[in-house]
């Protein structure tokens, strides 16, 4: 507990000063393309299509399917629509190209986000059915060339196997969703088995600044149980055998894919793999079984293409609102239902958003204000009675610890201090703490926002560049993780003084790791999100000016001292049921080291 060595009102002048400086110094670091052509009348753009299918694009006819796939003209079809671009291969009849319009992925070059968003492009991902033949040879449709026939804004894209005919029909439908229908006839002459797998290969590219961040967001989420239930995984694999997904997404930090199967994905596996520098992050591959009816594969499938924001994926009603990792259960709650509408509500009044942080952070420090002055009010009772407790350490030097430990539980009790309601306000802020460290990086309102010189308030600020790369903090430096790590410092100088000091030998001294904690942080805030480091920042200069506050002008350690004196007269405060359990606990514990230590001297 804090054992105040006189903070006087200089001090408090000098820690304004110095915020004022912080804050200067914080001010003085601040600093399309064109929108694409939109579609061509649909008639003629159709006119075209058919044209070109006619004369370049032949479908590839296996007429045995040991020999290879035949040569054809690849070409790629366009569906646009407000909020996609999608490109569409001949070439495995798949998904080739998705562009979301109305965001923008990170530029290293230019430090903003300013570079087109595209989720698949350059064949970062391949997909298709595989099956396999009666001879028990594997073929799959991703290796096939098709021939596309567009009306408006929906393609069939068409390929035979040995008489069999494929179609995939893609329509683009409002929004982020993509109807995919898979329709076969004369399949049934070729497969042996009543299923058929879905393969897909994605490699997904890095669109924000902050690398590591970002593929730590980067996973597998699925739903089952008929969108009832979620999971996801983060690891190097993904194991379903008896669950029936009712879709599958490969998710990053804002955006993600989403593949939906009308009847479910059985005998699902997936695996990913980190990518350790590059375009590319995460390389992901997925298997899942669908079956066949009559040895046909007649199915609907859709694509999504979505931002995580949570209002939009609500509106789906099938789940998706999980895949915004706002943390699970109280804590998923807390930001659901106070942190965002806080975030939100604010923000309608027009403010800049590191001055909405600011305002959250103030409205929380109000609402936990009553523990906060719990605690205080307690660190003075202890510095108060800290004489006694010195006494009895210096009394019970060398004596049995379980007897110290008692007598000075005693002197609390006397006094009526009760030690536990000092652990109440840093219980309170563990689940504030994690929700916020969801919050900050998972906001796609935030994403792109700036503030001073932070150009994205969802990842760090380098305004300090490093010439060499230090480990665990890489080439820069942010300013928001210096100066939220210095306050923490002071703050924790300002506390410290009142922990008391390890009575046993060999116990770590708190004071030391509580020292040690602010510069740790430091590691931690530097690639994390900047409007996390300013949150902190802004939380903990609060934390200072409440208790210079609550030191000079509310609390009064001589009416302290006269209360703990009157509480004395009066005999110890009756036990709590915590504070009773533990000392028949310590009570037993010497009991069984007495009978312990008597059979050692027989």
């Amino acid at each position: 507990m804090q054992q105040n060595n006189g903070l006087d009102k200089n001090q408090l002048i000098s820690f304004a000063l110095f915020s004022m400086i912080l804050i200067g110094a914080m001010f003085y670091f601040q600093n399309k393309q064109a929108k694409e052509q939109q579609l061509k009348d649909a008639q003629n753009k159709t006119a075209v299509s058919q044209k070109v299918a006619a004369n370049n694009a032949k479908p590839a006819i296996v007429t045995n399917l040991n020999d290879s796939v035949k040569t054809a003209s690849i070409q790629q079809i366009e569906l646009k629509n407000k909020e996609l671009t999608l490109g569409i291969s001949t070439l495995g009849g798949q998904i080739s190209k998705v562009q979301l319009n109305e965001y923008k992925a990170y530029n290293k070059k230019t430090d903003v986000n300013d570079k087109p968003l595209l989720v698949f492009d350059k064949n970062n991902s391949s997909y298709g059915f595989q099956f396999k033949d009666k001879t028990g040879k594997i073929f799959n449709t991703k290796d096939l060339v098709f021939s596309p026939v567009q009306n408006g804004n929906s393609v069939t894209m068409q390929t035979s196997v040995n008489g069999a005919v494929i179609q995939f029909i893609y329509t683009l439908l409002n929004k982020y969703t993509v109807d995919f229908n898979v329709k076969t006839q004369g399949l049934s002459q070729l497969v042996a088995d009543q299923k058929a797998e879905f393969v897909w290969d994605y490699n997904v590219r890095g669109m924000e600044k902050g690398r590591s961040q970002e593929q730590t967001h980067s996973e597998f989420n699925y739903a089952f149980d008929d969108y009832n239930s979620f999971d996801y995984d983060g690891r190097t694999t993904m194991e379903e055998p008896k669950e029936k997904l009712n879709w599958l997404a490969v998710k990053q930090q804002f955006f993600t894919a989403v593949i939906e199967p009308q009847k479910g994905f059985k005998n699902s596996k997936g695996s990913q793999d980190m990518i350790e520098e590059g375009e590319f992050l995460k390389k992901f591959n997925f298997n899942g079984q669908v079956d066949l009816a009559n040895n046909e594969l007649n199915e609907d499938f859709k694509w999504y293409f979505m931002p995580l924001d949570l209002p939009m994926l609500k509106s789906y009603d099938k789940n998706f609102d999980e895949l915004l990792p706002l943390g699970w259960s109280f804590i998923g709650s807390l930001n659901r239902w106070f942190f965002i509408p806080m975030y939100n509500l604010i923000t309608s009044w027009g403010l800049a958003a590191g001055w909405v942080i600011f305002l959250m952070t103030i409205i929380v420090k109000i609402i936990l204000s009553p523990v906060m002055f719990k605690q205080h009010k307690l660190s003075a009772m202890m510095k108060v009675i800290r004489p006694e407790i010195d006494a009895v350490n210096e009394k019970y030097k060398g004596a049995d610890a379980m007897k110290k430990q008692q007598e000075t539980m005693a002197v609390y009790r006397k006094a009526g201090v009760n030690q536990m309601a000092g652990c109440l306000p840093g219980l309170i802020q563990v689940p504030i703490f994690y929700a916020l460290f969801r919050f900050f990086p998972n906001m796609i309102d935030l994403r792109g926002k700036s503030f001073w010189f932070a150009k994205d308030l969802t990842a760090y600020d380098d305004v300090i560049k490093l010439p060499f790369n230090v480990p665990f903090l890489g080439e820069h430096l942010s300013i928001f993780a210096i100066a939220c790590t210095v306050v923490i410092l002071i703050y924790t100088v300002m506390t410290a003084g009142n922990m008391q000091q390890p009575t046993q030998e060999g116990m770590p001294n708190m004071k030391v790791l509580m020292y040690i904690f602010p510069i740790t942080f430091l590691f931690f805030l530097n690639t994390s999100a900047s409007g996390l480091s300013w949150y902190y920042f802004v939380s903990n200069a609060i934390n200072i000016l409440i208790i210079l506050v609550i030191k000079y002008w509310i609390l009064d350690e001589k009416k302290i001292h006269a209360q703990i004196q009157q509480n004395k007269t009066k005999g110890p405060k009756p036990e709590g049921k915590f504070q009773k359990r533990m000392r028949e606990m310590m009570e037993k514990a010497q009991e069984q080291q007495k009978v312990q230590n008597a059979g050692k001297k027989k």
